[in-house]
């Protein structure tokens, strides 16, 4: 397992605990670090458990040159994860996701991660969760969602 640090951007971290699967990011990653933005975005709803690390941002990237519709979470998850070469930034939104690609960040989202837990073994099946974060209002394209089912091996 590498050294490199896990960033989460607050969406992620709120769907898993709407769906009491929070954990799975310890299991699969020990650590994860989040910025100040964040832990304001996840703190009237989640409660931040002790392995979940918050980390100031040193010199935070020109809002200009990341991309001005990012939301502060995101923004600054992008720029913790280029300040301190985050093994894998985790993130649904699309503009954020497309702008980390773009700055060569791994990224991985809330599906990414159920479907990991899944391939290690953690979970039998990740259907049912996926449903749960449907029920939460969790926005999921139908071909995304038959695309991770495929993936999963969970296709009647």
């Amino acid at each position: 397992m590498s050294d490199l640090p896990v960033i989460s951007n607050a969406s992620p971290l709120i769907a898993l605990a709407q769906i009491d699967h929070l954990d799975l990011l310890k299991q699969l990653f020990q650590t994860i670090v989040i910025p100040p933005a964040v832990v304001e975005e996840i703190s009237p709803t989640v409660s931040i458990p002790n392995w979940i690390e918050q980390h100031e941002l040193s010199q935070p990237i020109d809002p200009f040159i990341l991309q001005s519709s990012l939301g502060p979470g995101e923004y600054e998850t992008i720029s913790l994860g280029l300040e301190i070469q985050a093994r894998l930034v985790i993130l649904d939104e699309r503009p954020g996701r497309r702008l980390a690609h773009r700055l060569r960040l791994p990224v991985i989202g809330t599906l990414g991660v159920l479907l990991s837990a899944k391939r290690k073994g953690l979970l039998p099946t990740i259907r049912p969760l996926i449903d749960g974060l449907l029920a939460c209002d969790f926005r999921v394209s139908a071909d995304l969602y038959e695309q991770i089912l495929i993936d999963a091996d969970e296709t009647e």
